[in-house]
């Protein structure tokens, strides 16, 4: 009797642990997974970059791959801004190498993914006060034009962690964030990973591919690039728009508001049309056709021509 109730008791225990094993199996199981995400990540970066240095931003080290599938779940947006200003592509007659987002001077700037800063520099040609911050899953981010940087080269930053502080120092024209994502030193169109109007990334993945990305960045700026004629609150640049926020209808009202609503500029001495056309956001063509000029007339500064 009594060899009888141990066993049956034991057996009731066994039953009440088996859940709680497999359970216990399942956590292991998953902890043991993403060990090995780490480890995939980290051999990715290591593959990418040769070696470990801060001479430049676009430190072409090594060939960009034919093809690579790049983690973007441990992401957070660098800025709750909700504008962009700016697209990655030819501008001015230059390359223009990432996103330019709405900042206010003073606005916190968060590093994209965990990862190790490379570079905390000042360059007063271009990107002025900036943070290049290379990441285990093959991405390197950069952040420009900062009042300030909050970090050190060669510190370890989480996803997340604030790193600077938004401005205007370098060759800017008004407070923003220059922010680009690199691969192997190369940059790549940002919008094909970030979602700066939703404020989220694309998905949990993007796989680079040599052979479509020029299609692919080209329709990622349309789908999330600059909204409208470049006008914005300062609750989307705050991140406080509203929970309905729609991009597309936001488009819409703002090329509606600009086909009604007649906007003028003041002529000042030694400016052209071309140097106008790009501080309105217009083009050319359309200021001589608003104005009944040709491309070729002579500006007078004081002169009052119509841009919308």
């Amino acid at each position: 009797m009594t060899l009888a109730a141990t066993a049956s008791h034991a057996q009731d225990l066994l039953a009440r642990q088996a859940p709680i094993d497999r359970k216990a199996r399942a956590l292991d199981t998953l902890y043991l997974q993403r060990i090995i995400e780490e480890e995939m990540e980290e051999s990715i970066a290591a593959e990418l970059y040769a070696d470990w240095n801060n001479s430049g931003v676009h430190n072409r080290s090594t060939l960009l791959p034919d093809q690579l599938r790049i983690d973007l779940r441990d992401f957070t947006m660098p800025t709750p801004s909700r504008v962009v200003t700016s697209n990655y592509g030819p501008r001015w007659g230059r390359r223009h190498e990432g996103l330019d987002i709405k900042v206010y001077t003073g606005d916190t700037i968060r590093s994209a993914f965990s990862g190790k800063v490379r570079i905390v520099k000042y360059d007063r040609r271009g990107y002025g006060n900036y943070v290049v911050i290379r990441h285990p899953n093959g991405l390197e981010t950069v952040y420009g034009h900062m009042s300030r940087q909050l970090v050190k080269e060669g510190q370890e930053v989480a996803s997340g962690e604030p790193i600077g502080l938004g401005g205007s120092t370098g060759r800017s024209t008004g407070s923003h964030l220059h922010f680009e994502t690199l691969i192997g030193g190369v940059p790549i169109n940002p919008a094909l990973l970030f979602d700066f109007r939703m404020q989220d990334v694309t998905g949990d993945f993007y796989t680079y591919n040599a052979a479509t990305y020029s299609e692919e960045s080209s329709e990622a700026t349309r789908l999330r690039g600059k909204m409208g004629n470049g006008g914005y609150t300062p609750e989307m640049v705050r991140g406080e728009a509203a929970p309905d926020f729609n991009p597309a209808k936001e488009d819409a009202r703002r090329a509606s508001a600009s086909n009604t609503v007649k906007q003028y500029h003041k002529v000042k001495k030694g400016e052209t049309l071309s140097a106008i056309a790009r501080k309105r956001h217009t083009t050319v063509s359309k200021l001589c056709r608003l104005n009944g000029i040709r491309k070729t007339a002579t500006l007078r500064p004081g002169q009052i021509l119509r841009y919308s």
